[in-house]
């Protein structure tokens, strides 16, 4: 996908802003010009960067209430912090939108509410902030992380994982797929960690673009001889996907991550690490190694 997405309305990375007046976004949007940016008086506190949470956008009208509560978790956790929402596509408000409304002086982290470093990390998230004033940094995906396996481990827990390891117990991480070699890597290292967290083999597979699929791999697990094979939904909220991979469970499934309180943990450490690896905010969006 590239960084411009028709969704009903056609979002992009063109701005104009006249001094004094307003600017519009591509997604149709007008905002108050912020004109010059402001200068902090001597010896004032530094602004707080705002944390926007980039999400991808859904159909599904569970995946964006799911996504608010989440953010609610965060500001429960961090009341003090600025914290702002921005889709990819599907669903408002879009980021474009977002950031247009920040205005030229305040500072933001983006974090992506994905799951694996690939192409909306790389190139679409960039490009949409590079093209607004406000000075952003794109911090890295959720995953992997510790924090994701706890929430992937508990998860599987709520759905009726044993707590004694089955001999013929394994899982299928279940993921929504990417052609970015970068999102299957991820995937696979958060899979090794869910492994070694369980104590069972753990393989990964997708939802689309990639292989295998979820049939495909639970069908190589049962043929190795693995007769309880659980999947492991590795999705933020409910939607197409995460409903296509369950309905392929031969035994349990848990349910999307949401709100699990490492979520909200992981988008705040995320942040945290964002700020701490660049310092302060820069002109022009920039990705977080």
């Amino acid at each position: 996908m590239t960084a411009t997405t028709r969704t009903g309305t056609r979002t992009g990375t063109r701005t104009g802003t006249r001094t004094g007046g307003t600017a519009r976004t591509a997604a149709g949007t007008k905002a108050r010009a912020t004109g010059p940016a402001r200068t902090a008086l001597p010896g004032a506190p530094a602004p707080t960067p705002a944390l926007v949470v980039v999400a991808h956008g859904s159909r599904d009208p569970r995946a964006l209430s799911t996504v608010r509560a989440l953010l609610g978790e965060v500001r429960a956790l961090r009341p003090a912090l600025p914290v702002h929402l921005g889709h990819i596509e599907l669903n408002e408000p879009l980021l474009p939108d977002t950031l247009g409304a920040l205005g030229d002086a305040e500072p933001a982290v983006l974090v992506p509410l994905l799951l694996s470093r690939g192409h909306h990390v790389t190139r679409d998230i960039p490009e949409m902030a590079g093209a607004f004033p406000a000075r952003t940094r794109v911090a890295a995906p959720l995953g992997p992380h510790p924090l994701l396996v706890d929430a992937l481990h508990a998860r599987l827990l709520e759905a009726g994982w044993p707590a004694r390891v089955p001999a013929d117990g394994a899982v299928v991480l279940a993921s929504a797929g990417s052609r970015d070699p970068q999102s299957r890597a991820g995937t696979a290292r958060t899979a090794t960690h869910l492994a070694a967290r369980l104590g069972v083999p753990v393989l990964p597979a997708y939802a689309s673009a990639a292989a295998p699929t979820v049939p495909e791999a639970v069908r190589a697990l049962t043929a190795r001889g693995y007769r309880r094979v659980a999947v492991a939904s590795c999705f933020t909220a409910p939607g197409r996907f995460a409903t296509e991979c369950a309905a392929a469970a031969p035994w349990i499934v848990s349910a999307p991550l949401g709100t699990h309180p490492a979520m909200a943990r992981l988008l705040l450490h995320r942040y945290d690490e964002a700020l701490r690896t660049v310092g302060t905010a820069a002109p022009r969006a920039a990705l977080v190694p």
